[in-house]
């Protein structure tokens, strides 16, 4: 059964003022063990599950979805640039592509800044533990750890041994709003959430939703803990193989509607049997509140869809405008380099002749010929990246990204209703 543990808190004659040097008596939550929790939900919430599911499936099916991917990764941005604590410094999205860029093609690459390639080195760690985690035969306690270490390399490793709390003083959780289980309490609720985590029991939006909000309630870490519980979403539907990767925007809904996410993880956090109706009711506004951010998610990854279709239409005629002006027949066959760059844009739109070699399978002369082909179209743009290198950017996809990421901030989902909730890029100006 769950329930709250009165716990006494020490006084502190550190604390810098007398409202922090209080010593009392607070209470913290000891949560429910997962796997042998019952689970009881009614037809609304079946309803509302299934029209969820349905839509991340169609979605993923789709044929743009793969430009999802591009998407993805710029919203592990966000992310990566909180776990590097370089909050407020410049590191646009073009920079942190060509960083990531000269980590994985030219090491001597030049054009970005520090931060930039920070930025770029915890995206690719985050996305490397993120995917063994997902891969692995199983969750463990050890591989959560290890997606913390990538999100927060700088902190201490492994499970907390102190209590922890949320809000209120720095100093004591006397006024906190939440207090987590205390530490004893912590390695046999996070065992258990791995071995449910694991599994398949429930449906994979329904267990994505419990094993966050559990993850959250727990607070097994220092620090870091929200946004390892985010990055958990996106494990159990890659485990369950309802998404192929984190494509779907659902932790920056969260995010956005802050207040209805606090209240339903509040709501998830009951006293007493799981089988009592304010349990129950609990956690079916828990469940409520994250299937229709999922949702909403797979809304707003549909419009960017179909932004990118739009897009990529557009291209097709300004390349056939230019292929035509060349005096060449305006179309490129469907299996050219030109043609399968064209596809490749949304999910790489920072490439060097090296990149689409590998990425294509072609000659170095084809590689050129077909970045060469879009530059002039006005499709990419050139950037000198090191001597004897050009890098070609596709400027636009990441107008679009930041365009998303923008509406993912407000809560209205439209910057002209609402401005963005949170620090997000700067509106793109081009001349």
């Amino acid at each position: 059964m769950a329930s709250w543990i009165e716990q006494h808190w020490a006084a502190s004659f550190d604390a810098p003022t007398e409202r922090d040097r209080r010593g009392g008596y607070f209470r913290a939550y000891d949560a429910d063990l997962l796997v042998p929790r019952p689970l009881s939900v009614g037809s609304a919430l079946n309803e509302q599950a299934a029209r969820a599911e349905t839509a991340v499936r169609d979605l993923v099916n789709s044929a743009g979805a793969p430009g999802l991917e591009g998407l993805s990764r710029f919203l592990l941005r966000s992310e990566a640039i909180a776990s590097s604590r370089i909050e407020g410094l410049q590191a646009s999205p073009q920079q942190v592509a060509l960083a990531e860029l000269a980590i994985t093609e030219a090491p001597g690459m030049r054009g970005f800044t520090e931060n930039a390639r920070l930025v770029a080195n915890n995206i690719l760690a985050l996305r490397r533990a993120t995917t063994d985690l997902a891969m692995s035969p199983r969750v463990d306690v050890e591989g959560m750890s290890s997606l913390h270490r990538a999100l927060l390399p700088n902190e201490d490793a492994g499970l907390r041994d102190v209590q922890n709390w949320i809000a209120g003083s720095d100093w004591h959780p006397l006024d906190a709003e939440f207090v987590p289980p205390p530490p004893d309490r912590v390695p046999r609720l996070m065992a258990d959430l791995a071995d449910y985590a694991t599994g398949a029991v429930h449906a994979p939006l329904i267990q994505a939703a419990l094993v966050h909000a559990q993850f959250e309630t727990i607070h097994p870490y220092r620090d870091g803990n929200g946004r390892v519980g985010r990055a958990l979403i996106h494990t159990v539907l890659t485990r369950r193989r309802l998404t192929r990767t984190s494509l779907l925007p659902v932790s920056m809904i969260l995010l956005t509607h802050s207040r209805e996410y606090v209240d339903g993880l509040t709501a998830f956090r009951y006293s007493g049997s799981a089988t009592d109706p304010a349990a129950i009711d609990g956690v079916a506004k828990w469940l409520a509140v994250f299937l229709a951010a999922v949702e909403q998610a797979t809304h707003q990854a549909r419009d960017f869809v179909v932004q990118l279709d739009s897009l990529r239409l557009d291209w097709d005629q300004r390349n056939s405008q230019a292929r035509s002006q060349q005096g060449v027949r305006d179309k490129p066959r469907a299996s050219s380099s030109v043609a399968r760059l064209l596809d490749l844009l949304p999910e790489a739109p920072v490439l060097t002749a090296r990149t689409v070699e590998r990425l294509l399978g072609v000659t170095a002369p084809a590689a050129r010929g077909a970045l060469e082909e879009l530059a002039q179209a006005g499709i990419l743009h050139r950037k000198r990246v090191e001597r004897g290198t050009i890098g070609y950017l596709a400027r636009e996809v990441f107008d679009l990204l930041t365009f998303a990421e923008r509406r993912l901030a407000s809560t209205h989902w439209d910057t002209r209703q609402s401005p963005p909730a949170r620090p997000v890029p700067a509106n793109p100006q081009r001349g």
